[in-house]
Order: structure tokens, then C-alpha cells, then sequence
């Protein structure tokens, strides 16, 4: 089974921002959004990634944006379930919650939370090639 991990970043926040899949220790995938963004959609894009690139193999997928992991798991079933819709306020970045929940939906990934920023290599890895990405770097 493939085993990734992810990150976003966005510095300041919201500005510039750019995400990191990494496989066995490299880069697999990197991007960014032209514009301002945040680190939110920064992280969503990087599990995006991360579901394309294993094209419905099995994989883990780590991931330090436990925020992510609750929307995919627990909060879009019920507002997909109320035609994508809550009852305070609006959903952001909607088009992309919807994206990223079909191809979850759709993909043999199963979400792991790690703590971020205290020194798990990999999560430490993902986050440098994420700010790297921010700053233009691509594969």
C-alpha cells in the first residue's frame, strides 16, 4: 500500500500559497494557486493530488489538516444529504469541498491525522516542499 503525505502552505495567510505530495520520501506532486489563497485550500489541493496520483490503488494518506479530514468524514455527507447546504452561513470554498469529496469518494484512501510541526520527518518533509512550491518550485 502507498503511503503519503501532504501539506499546504500559505504565507502570509491568506497569500501565496503552494502543496507537497510526498511518496517514499520525494516529491510525487506540486502546485500552487495563482493569486492570494490560504493554507485551508493549500491542504485540500495536496489531498486532491495526492487521490489522483494513487488512481484508486489503496493508500494512507497523512495529513496534518485535521479540519480536512472532519469535512470529508463527518460534515459533507450531511451537506451534500441537505443539497450543500448548512444551517449557518455558507460552505467556502464549496466547488472545492465538492471536488475533493467526489474523488474521495471515488478512491481506496484512507485519511490519517498527524500532529504537525513536531517532527515527524515526513509530515516535516511534505511542509518544506510546500513552501518550496509556494516559492515556484515544480517536479
Amino acid at each position: 500500500m502507498q503511503i503519503y503525505h501532504t501539506d499546504g502552505s500559505a504565507s502570509p495567510n491568506p497569500g501565496p500559497g503552494g502543496y507537497a505530495v510526498i511518496l517514499d520520501k520525494e516529491p510525487v506532486a506540486l502546485g500552487s494557486e495563482a493569486g492570494k489563497t490560504t493554507n485551508i485550500r493549500m491542504e485540500a489541493f495536496a489531498l486532491l493530488a495526492a487521490i489522483q496520483h494513487a488512481g484508486g490503488q489503496p493508500c494512507q494518506i497523512h495529513t496534518d489538516s485535521e479540519f480536512w479530514i472532519n469535512v470529508l468524514t463527518k460534515w459533507a455527507p450531511a451537506w451534500e444529504a441537505n443539497n450543500w447546504t448548512k444551517k449557518k452561513g455558507e460552505i467556502k470554498n464549496l466547488e472545492l469541498v465538492q471536488k475533493l469529496y467526489s474523488a474521495y469518494n471515488n478512491s481506496n484512501a484512507e485519511l490519517v491525522w498527524v500532529r504537525g510541526h513536531v517532527g515527524d520527518p515526513d509530515n516535516e518533509l511534505a511542509d518544506e516542499w510546500a513552501n518550496k512550491a509556494r516559492k515556484g518550485a515544480r517536479l
